[in-house]
């Protein structure tokens, strides 16, 4: 199937979410040494969300945040969103889902320091939050991607709440 340029740069940019929500993941679970340090990963015992919610919490919501940090369901649920987010973006299936969800999320991670450190309410993670509903509304997942084949498979056509 033939694309526009504008649907390839939506794909694009789907791919490029995907890959930060996977990154992020892989570099919690295992320590690559970027925002987690060596020995410091969740399969090392570290919480994931321990050290952001402690000492980056401020604003408004801090004490929320600090009663979260560590929580091993919030663990589990900080976890299991960024892999399942990224991987929906990445091969671009579930596209609708995973954009809402990541929008979510940007939006508490947001909420966690504010005002931002360096404007008056903006910061990446709503940059990030824009980009995904943009992915959510243009379905950006068959452009570099499956959702041409996703969308066309039973589950979808039965719950197309999946596309």
């Amino acid at each position: 199937m033939k694309y526009t340029k504008e649907k390839y740069i939506w794909g694009m940019l789907r791919i490029g979410m995907g890959w930060i929500f996977i990154w992020a993941f892989l570099d919690k679970l295992f320590g690559l040494g970027f925002a987690t340090a060596a020995g410091k990963s969740w399969l090392d015992g570290v919480s994931p969300t321990l050290g952001f919610l402690k000492f980056g919490a401020s604003g408004p919501f801090e004490s929320l945040y600090h009663s979260l940090a560590g929580n091993a369901i919030v663990d589990w649920l900080y976890m299991l969103g960024l892999i399942l987010i990224g991987v929906a973006l990445f091969f671009g299936v579930g596209i609708r889902i995973a954009g809402y969800a990541g929008s979510v999320m940007m939006l508490l991670f947001w909420s966690v320091a504010l005002p931002p450190e360096h404007n008056p309410f903006m910061d990446e993670h709503i940059v990030y939050i824009l980009v995904l509903l943009g992915l959510a509304y243009a379905n950006a997942g068959a452009p570099l991607g499956l959702g041409q084949w996703w969308t066309g498979t039973k589950l979808v056509q039965r719950y197309p709440v999946l596309q």
